[in-house]
């Protein structure tokens, strides 16, 4: 598997991140990737990156859709800016107490063992806190793309903040590990570095 130095694959959240958020959506005529997804799925790939998927799908555990209708979507989803290398999802609700639904590390260890590679070899890429949270307990670097529904204090906890997931790709891949943790809010600044990035 080739790599930016040490990085070896990135790890998308699903909804919100990748595609627009639909709440507990089980219709793929509803998928809608988000601004710049499919160049910056692509940039990955060019870099010689694995790529992942790993989404909390609560609406399983609430009975509003089924497994079956998550894997419609996501089939959709690998469509349109597919095809991703490993897929996970966790079906329960917050009161599961479930060690794969983000905040927790479970689906980030998953997606490192389907891909043969160490949780320090993966960059996380989220809309909000949680998915920064379980990056950071599976031991793997994470960017933040806000979006409306991202709450204040977690753009402020966030080590790397990015303006769109063209951004985040492009942080992840031109700004070394050590620069980036110590960077802070260095670059999350200056203006619009996505202006003209691809659509």
């Amino acid at each position: 598997m080739g790599g930016t130095g040490t990085l070896k694959a990135v790890l998308f959240d699903r909804d919100g991140t990748l595609v627009v958020d639909v709440p507990y959506n089980g219709d793929p005529r509803l998928v809608r990737p988000m601004e710049s997804a499919r160049s910056a799925v692509a940039r990955v790939r060019e870099a010689g990156l694995a790529t992942g998927v790993v989404s909390n799908q609560s609406g399983v555990a609430r009975g509003l859709i089924t497994p079956a209708q998550v894997e419609a979507v996501n089939q959709r989803v690998d469509e349109l800016l597919g095809p991703f290398d490993v897929w996970e999802f966790c079906p329960h609700g917050t009161e599961d107490g479930c060690p794969c639904r983000k905040p927790a590390p479970g689906l980030i260890h998953r997606a490192c063992e389907a891909l043969g590679v160490e949780p320090s070899e993966v960059a996380v890429i989220g809309d909000i806190g949680a998915d920064l949270g379980a990056a950071k307990a599976a031991g793997a670097r994470a960017v933040l793309v806000p979006t409306p529904v991202t709450r204040e204090e977690e753009i402020f906890a966030a080590e790397l903040v990015a303006n769109d997931l063209w951004h985040a790709v492009e942080l992840l891949l031109a700004v070394p590990e050590d620069a980036a943790l110590s960077a802070g809010p260095a670059v999350r600044t200056g203006g619009n570095p996505t202006q003209g990035a691809p659509a």
